[in-house]
């Protein structure tokens, strides 16, 4: 079966239906995030596009300069390293830096394992991400936490890194995958761990797990204004899972892209891309044309 453009086929009501589903107008929403836009968003124009650098992970470990070059060719903005960054050391992370300035791409982010944020990681996680320019170090996944008590201890590590990294004016971030959006208990852990951080905490919100595990995405987003300031832009498909390219699932993007935009506190967008039928290069290449056809 040939994929469908989600941009072709969703309605143009989508995002305000969903609005009013959830018992929110658009007026009163805009009205209610209008301060956190303002804070922590950017005009439409302005948002740029980067890349969740695990989607070419193989040519990464092969040529990360090599890479970083054939990825700011593409078109991408922005770049998210992801765990392996935090082997660097100051240095080598000073010669990535300075290529990233030649080529005019930026690291927003960094996407990090639990030692990153722990009282004895983070000292070198803040020395990192600061050469590299980053304000986010998002951690990428707490495992399997045991239960609601278990999700509010993931909760309370992020509130005490986020008192640690405040000083050096970076904040960290909770990347979800289906797990987090997967009730146990009568709760989504996601909701747990908004609910127990404070607002600098950035919700990173992962499209593709969010709708394979039933969730609504712009619902999400809606429900916590401010805080999805990173969005990574990977879809889904029934029967192909993640295989399918950006645009080529089933993830309603243009009403993401409102939610996110309109309140949401969006700063950048990545895509992210685990695998497809093309070589990795290729189908971030592929994932860019799709985002100029979707995101005008």
């Amino acid at each position: 079966m040939p994929h469908q453009s989600v941009a072709a086929n969703e309605s143009a009501c989508y995002s305000l239906a969903m609005m009013s589903d959830h018992g929110v107008s658009r007026r009163s929403f805009l009205a209610a995030t209008g301060v956190a836009g303002l804070a922590f968003g950017a005009t439409a124009s302005t948002i740029p596009v980067g890349l969740e650098l695990y989607s070419v992970r193989d040519e990464l470990a092969k040529d990360t300069m090599a890479t970083l070059r054939a990825v700011a060719g593409d078109g991408y903005q922005v770049v998210e390293f992801y765990a392996p960054y935090y082997g660097w050391t100051a240095e080598y992370a000073r010669q990535v830096r300075k290529l990233m300035d030649s080529l005019g791409i930026r690291c927003n982010s960094t996407h990090n394992g639990g030692e990153s944020l722990a009282p004895e990681g983070i000292g070198k996680a803040i020395e990192l991400n600061g050469i590299l320019g980053a304000k986010y170090i998002v951690w990428a996944s707490a495992g399997k936490p045991n239960g609601i008590d278990g999700w509010k201890a993931v909760a309370a590590k992020l509130t005490a890194a986020a008192e640690k990294l405040k000083p050096a004016g970076m904040a960290p971030g909770y990347h979800n995958h289906q797990l987090e959006f997967t009730a146990i208990e009568g709760k989504r852990p996601i909701e747990v761990i908004a609910a127990n951080t404070p607002a600098d905490v950035m919700l990173q919100l992962d499209v593709g797990t969010c709708v394979e595990a039933g969730s609504d995405p712009v619902a999400w987003i809606l429900a916590n204004p401010g805080r999805i300031r990173s969005v990574h832009c990977k879809d889904w498909a029934p029967g192909e899972g993640y295989q399918v390219l950006f645009g080529e699932g089933v993830s309603p993007w243009p009403a993401i892209f409102r939610a996110a935009e309109n309140g949401g506190g969006v700063e950048y967008y990545l895509i992210e891309q685990e695998g497809s039928r093309f070589g990795s290069l290729e189908s971030t290449r592929r994932c860019m044309e799709n985002w100029k056809k979707i995101k005008r």
